[in-house]
């Protein structure tokens, strides 16, 4: 039975990756992964509820599968990997009427994964749950804009690689940064 609803999930990427999801139909899911109409409905309302399902449970992988990152930067680099991996299916759901429910899963995503990382690191043992917090937030702000900034121009640059760029820059020049508040 669980296998069924992954076979159903897997095919649903499968198509998402070929073509935009308003043009995906229940009937292409059964076509593609062998099933009836009724063993979809089974597992799931309606194409919609699949989609959160799917997305959800991708995040849910990828948080799970992230092991030791060595910083927040890496983290974001990480999920930028993991997004170039889907890259097809994330601008159908962008551009879709669901990009609602899409990006609510990318915020909680960065946000899980940015808090896995701070939650296990010395260098945050210390500190408040509000620093903490502060942390996380920051990170998954830069992590869910630069994400909109890449499917909003077509996915057309090396997510990884940008994310690795802006955060060399942003080590570069945070100490410059840092003290240097008006009228001081």
């Amino acid at each position: 039975m669980i296998r069924t609803k992954e076979i159903i999930r897997d095919a649903f990427w499968e198509l998402l990756e070929e073509k935009p999801y308003n043009k995906i139909t229940v009937q292409d899911i059964v076509n593609r992964c062998q099933v009836n109409r009724n063993t979809f409905y089974y597992h799931f309302q309606n194409i919609p509820a699949l989609m959160e399902e799917s997305v959800k449970e991708w995040m849910e992988d990828v948080i799970h599968r992230y092991g030791n990152l060595e910083s927040p930067a890496y983290c974001l680099t990480y999920i930028a990997g993991e997004c170039m991996k889907r890259k097809n299916a994330f601008l159908h759901l962008f551009r879709s009427a669901q990009k609602d429910v899409f990006l609510f899963s990318l915020n909680k995503m960065a946000c899980g994964v940015v808090k896995a990382y701070v939650d296990e690191e010395e260098e945050y043992k210390g500190s408040s749950s509000e620093e903490k917090e502060r942390v996380i937030r920051c990170y998954k702000c830069l992590f869910v804009g630069i994400i909109l900034d890449w499917l909003e121009e077509n996915a057309s640059f090396d997510l990884p690689e940008f994310c690795e760029e802006i955060c060399r820059t942003l080590a570069e020049s945070a100490p410059h940064m840092m003290g240097r508040y008006p009228n001081e």
